[in-house]
C-alpha cells in the first residue's frame, strides 16, 4: 500500500480519536476471525520482566486496554504519539500507572538516548511517515543491541484496495461481514486515503456498497502482517 504521509492531512485526521475509533469499531463488529487483530498483535511481542518498552504512535491505547499483567512486565512504558488528542484517548483508556509515561513525540527525532529501549513498537503508522529511513534510524540508534521492534502493517491486498476496486470501478487472514452498509459508509468518510470520495453524495457510495452484498452481507477482505526486526 502506498505511503499515507501529506503531514497536514495527517495531523488532521488524527487531531482528534474520532476517525481511528470509527475504524476500530468496525473491525470489532464485523471481523470474521475472532481471536481479534489486537490480540494477534500482542500474542507476538516478547516483553521481558523489567523492560523498558516504547510504542510509537499509539493511538488510542487499545493494544494495552485490560492488560494490566503485560503493563506491569515493563519497567518503563513509554506510550507516545503526535496528537495530543490521541494521547488523551489513550491515557483515558488505560489510565495512571507508575511505570507508564504519555508522551507527544516525533518518530523521525525520538527524544531518548542511543539504545534506551529493549523494545520498539510501531503498528499501522509507519506508511504516514514523510521520512521513512531517518524514522527507521532513529528506531534503530533507540534500540538496544539485542532488542526487538515490532510493526504490524497492512497487506498487499485488502480493504483499502476492495473499496476502491468497487468504488472507483507472517499474514493474520481475515475479512469483514458487514451487516451494517451504513457502518461501512462512516469508516470510508474516516480516511484520508480516501478523500476524492468526501464530495460524493452519502446515498451513492451507500447504493454502491449495497449493490456489492450478498445476502444483504458486504464481504470485505483484510490482510495484515507483522514484522519483528531485532
Amino acid at each position: 500500500m502506498g505511503g499515507i504521509n501529506d503531514a497536514a492531512a495527517v495531523k488532521s485526521q488524527y487531531n482528534t480519536s474520532n476517525n481511528l475509533s470509527t475504524r476500530i469499531s468496525i473491525h470489532d463488529k464485523y471481523s470474521t476471525n475472532k481471536m481479534g487483530f489486537g490480540n494477534w498483535i500482542v500474542s507476538n511481542y516478547k516483553i521481558d520482566k523489567g523492560a523498558n518498552v516504547l510504542e510509537i504512535g499509539c493511538g488510542t491505547g487499545d493494544m494495552w486496554k485490560n492488560r494490566a499483567a503485560l503493563i506491569d512486565d515493563c519497567s518503563k512504558l513509554i506510550l507516545s504519539d503526535f496528537s495530543e488528542g490521541m494521547l488523551s484517548s489513550a491515557k483515558n483508556n488505560i489510565g495512571n500507572h507508575d511505570n507508564i509515561e504519555y508522551r507527544v513525540l516525533d518518530i523521525q527525532e525520538i527524544p531518548y538516548h542511543d539504545a534506551a529501549f529493549d523494545v520498539v513498537i510501531a503498528n499501522m503508522m509507519l506508511y504516514h511517515v514523510p521520512d521513512i529511513d531517518k524514522g527507521l534510524a532513529e528506531v534503530r540508534r533507540v534500540l538496544r543491541k539485542d532488542g526487538h521492534f515490532y510493526c504490524a502493517t497492512y497487506g498487499e491486498h485488502g480493504i483499502i484496495e476492495y473499496l476502491s476496486k468497487i468504488l472507483f470501478a507472517l499474514k493474520y487472514i481475515d475479512s469483514l461481514a458487514v451487516t451494517n452498509i451504513d457502518d461501512m459508509v462512516d469508516y470510508i468518510y474516516s480516511l484520508s486515503s480516501m478523500v476524492s470520495l468526501s464530495s460524493v453524495p452519502r446515498q451513492e457510495i451507500r447504493d454502491i456498497l449495497k449493490n456489492n452484498t450478498t445476502d444483504n452481507i458486504l464481504n470485505v477482505p483484510k490482510e495484515y502482517g507483522m514484522f519483528i526486526a531485532s
